[in-house]
């Protein structure tokens, strides 16, 4: 098969020819119809965070199963899927528990080091990135790595729920629990900001406040729920998103940049009670510095995995949602392209434009 292959991080992917194994006990081929380029995955191109190399990256992504190893019963040749990042291994304590997100035994969803590798290059493996690496025309991947969808849901809007639409939902409805009435601020208005805008708007929340410098995606955010907009370039966003509340703040923030002092500016903009969900990937070392003072006010900081999504459920849910005409994926493509052009949308990706690119196969 095809595939952008990562070789050097800061260097252009190369489009090579890889191999790819059967499917094992428990695995699924897949024929990758549509894979989007995510802002995580440019963390790792450009080497803010690690990954062994040489890699296939991609990860919001979709397609049509094709084999399937021996033990799958939950997916069939034909079925169309979407992959997900938080791959579970149902069976720790935190699967068991109704946290899958975070599941502890994702070790036992890769093959070992003594069998064949699911991916290679000159007999030599390459890394599958969050046991999916959709930027490729197959993938072999675990079957806890997929969820079956409707076949009515169109496949470049599907791969668009794996990751960003999944992480701004979660968000909304399972990290920070937001509730009809409440009030939401939304910092970055990219992809992943503007699915958590229009989550927090089907949640009920009344106040949605989205943060951001660019002009387009202060009016994209409108589009999509906002019902104010900040230029924090124009004076304090936290004096800003306060005056918009009345003097109270809000009851949750999200910070979805990934920067630290953005993170502490989100915590500073919730009311008493209220918490601060930190989505966007920050270096792996960051400290915060928050006041001790608003936490005796039982104001949270959370981090955010994924939304803290239970995706088996949540996904096939959000693909109902958009078949209803209730959540917005159309407006989220702002770019498609072929593999062989991916370099021109992760540039798009780094000079902010545009929400997604989305490649698409055969």
């Amino acid at each position: 098969m095809r595939a952008a292959v990562l070789r050097e991080v800061g260097k252009p992917l190369s489009i090579e020819t890889v191999t790819v194994a059967d499917p094992g006990p428990g695995e699924v081929l897949v024929e990758v119809a549509a894979t989007a380029i995510c802002h995580s995955d440019l963390h790792f191109l450009q080497g803010h965070l690690p990954v062994e190399l040489p890699a296939i990256l991609g990860h919001e992504t979709a397609g049509i199963v094709r084999k399937v190893g021996l033990g799958v019963s939950y997916l069939k040749p034909g079925d169309h899927v979407i992959g997900c990042l938080s791959a579970f291994c149902g069976s720790c304590e935190l699967c068991l528990s109704g946290r899958p997100s975070i599941c502890e035994g994702q070790g036992a969803l890769v093959r070992k080091s003594d069998e064949t590798p699911r991916l290679s290059l000159g007999g030599k493996p390459v890394t599958q990135f969050m046991h999916l690496s959709g930027f490729a025309e197959l993938m072999l991947v675990h079957e806890h790595a997929l969820v079956k969808i409707d076949t009515a849901m169109p496949l470049d809007r599907a791969a668009l729920l794996g990751c960003g639409a999944m992480t701004g939902y979660g968000a909304v409805t399972r990290t920070a629990n937001v509730r009809a009435g409440e009030s939401v601020a939304v910092i970055g208005c990219g992809a992943v900001g503007i699915n958590t805008i229009q989550s927090a708007r089907l949640a009920g929340a009344i106040d949605v406040i989205a943060i951001d410098p660019l002009p387009a995606r202060r009016e994209m955010a409108k589009k999509f729920g906002a019902t104010a907009v900040v230029d924090p370039k124009a004076g304090d966003p936290v004096a800003a998103v306060r005056a918009l509340t009345g003097g109270k703040g809000v009851h949750a923030a999200f910070e979805v940049v990934g920067k630290p002092e953005l993170a502490e500016q989100a915590f500073l903009m919730t009311r008493k009670g209220g918490t601060a969900v930190l989505m966007g990937l920050m270096p792996l070392e960051t400290r915060l510095s928050l006041p001790f003072w608003h936490f005796i006010a039982e104001r949270k900081v959370m981090g955010c995995d994924m939304g803290s999504n239970q995706f088996r459920t949540d996904l096939p849910r959000l693909v109902r949602l958009y078949l209803d005409g209730r959540y917005n994926l159309d407006d989220l493509i702002s770019h498609r392209s072929r593999l062989d052009a991916i370099g021109e949308g992760v540039a798009r990706m780094e000079r902010g434009e545009g929400l997604r690119t989305v490649i698409e196969f055969g």
